[in-house]
């Protein structure tokens, strides 16, 4: 079992900024990366960021330099800071973990909703 919590996720006006974070606890092995998804209503769930064991990241295009993610290795925890925030970044923001063992786990926290006004 892993348990996840799930914070800083809240409503902001356009330009502002939020930070959330995730510690997920429990049964982890060989954790490959931690990152963060989003769903807006009616649309799929995508991809937002990721940080593998390396320290490398990726982005989704659209967040690509006002988004950054962090994470403590040691405490199993990853940030998001979003800055500059726009009304298409509403969405319910998920944390996921994937462990690099075999067969490889994908892990999800319970979500935590980000609302941006206009």
């Amino acid at each position: 079992q892993v348990h996840f919590v799930e914070s800083g996720g809240g409503l902001v006006q356009v330009g502002g900024s939020l930070r959330l974070s995730c510690a997920a606890s429990g049964r982890i092995f060989a954790l490959y990366s931690m990152g963060w998804y989003r769903q807006a209503p009616g649309k799929q769930r995508e991809f937002v960021a990721r940080i593998i064991n390396t320290g490398a990241t990726d982005y989704l295009h659209s967040v690509k330099g006002r988004f950054t993610i962090s994470r403590d290795s040691a405490k199993n925890t990853v940030d998001l800071q979003m800055n500059d925030l726009k009304p298409e970044d509403t969405a319910v923001y998920y944390c996921k973990i994937q462990t690099g063992g075999v067969p490889v786990r994908d892990y999800w926290g319970q979500g935590t909703q980000v609302t941006v006004s206009s």
